[in-house]
This record gives C-alpha cells, sequence and structure tokens, in this order.
C-alpha cells in the first residue's frame, strides 16, 4: 500500500518562490517572474505569479499573475470587471460582442509601448490579488484529494499552504497534476489485467 500524499509533499515552498515586497511596482514583479520564467526547465518549474510579501515578517498578502500583469496595463479593465461582464470568457460571449466591449471603452488606443512604460509607477499591492476566501488555502497536512476537491470546486490555479496559521508555500495545479499523472501512469496497467 503507498503512502497517502499530502499537501506538504507536493508544494513548493514559499523560500523558492519568486516574492516581491509590498512596496513594489508593477516593473519589479516583471523582473521577478520573468527571472524565474528564464530558468525554467520544464512547464513544472514554470511559477505563472509572484507573491506578494510584507517588508516586515515577509507575511504573504497577494498574488500578481501574468494575467494580472498584462491586464493592469490598461486601467478600463478596472471598469469592466467590476461590471456584469466580469468573467465574460467563462459565459461565452462573442468576439464581436468582445471587440464592442474594447471600442467601448476605448481599450488599447494608446500605443502600446506608451502603456508600458507606465509599469514603473503602477504598485503592485494596487494590481495583486488578495485572496479572500478560505477555500484558497490549504493546510500542508491536508490529503491531495482534499486539495484537488478545492482546486476543482473554486476554478483556481493555485492555493496558498499553511503551517501554523502562516503561509509556508504554494500548491500549483501543476504540480498537482504531475503528481496524478505520474500516479495513473503507475496504477494505469492494472485495470488491464
Amino acid at each position: 500500500m503507498q503512502k497517502k500524499l499530502l499537501v506538504k509533499d507536493i508544494m513548493i515552498p514559499l523560500e523558492q518562490y519568486a516574492t516581491v515586497p509590498e512596496d513594489a511596482s508593477l516593473y519589479d514583479a516583471i523582473l521577478a517572474l520573468e527571472e524565474v520564467l528564464s530558468c525554467v526547465k520544464s512547464a513544472k518549474d514554470c511559477h505563472r505569479a509572484v507573491l506578494v510579501v510584507t517588508r516586515k515578517g515577509g507575511h504573504v498578502i497577494g498574488k500578481v499573475s501574468q494575467l494580472d500583469v498584462i491586464r493592469s496595463l490598461e486601467p478600463s479593465y478596472g471598469h469592466i470587471l467590476a461590471g456584469p461582464a466580469h468573467g465574460s470568457g467563462r459565459v461565452g460571449f462573442s468576439n464581436r460582442f468582445l471587440k464592442l466591449l474594447a471600442d467601448d471603452y476605448k481599450l488599447w488606443k494608446e500605443p502600446l509601448s506608451d502603456i508600458c512604460a507606465r509599469a514603473r509607477t503602477i504598485p503592485v499591492t494596487r494590481i495583486m490579488y488578495a485572496p479572500s476566501s478560505e477555500s484558497e488555502y490549504v493546510h500542508e497536512k491536508a490529503s491531495l484529494e482534499e486539495a484537488i476537491h478545492q482546486l476543482v470546486m473554486g476554478h483556481h490555479q493555485s492555493l496558498l499552504v499553511i503551517r501554523r496559521g502562516r503561509i509556508s508555500g504554494i500548491l500549483r495545479l501543476t504540480d498537482v497534476f504531475f503528481a496524478v499523472a505520474r500516479m495513473v501512469k503507475e496504477h494505469g496497467g492494472e485495470a488491464r489485467g
């Protein structure tokens, strides 16, 4: 009988994950994420976000994903995403409707180079996602099954891992996928017997 996998067995410890301090800019977050991505050897090593930590104590207060970076360059997305069109990609709006929305809000009308020049002035705390739901956290001693359930039901790409009341790491959907894929391959031939 195989040992039951726990979250702590496959999570990425906080000290191994890309972080920026809370007073960093979007530019700093881009540099941190770019540095991590330049060292990637495989999809398993790829970090798709940067964690934002307090200067004092290093407590995690938020995450900045690749999508957050791109979205933050066009401030009008804040108005759209706060409204009824939030999550428009999931509800199946047509490309025509999305184009009308972009035209209506005058999205991406400035040259991209001008928009990107503002990255140094955008505080990372303004664009970060601060987890607010209990379902976005998982205890390091939770079973892999429990974590999978949280990822699936919450449509999360990652969960923050808790040990003794503090965030100790991150559990990425990628790591869960590779753990499950390994088990499928190990046990996949058993059913054919």
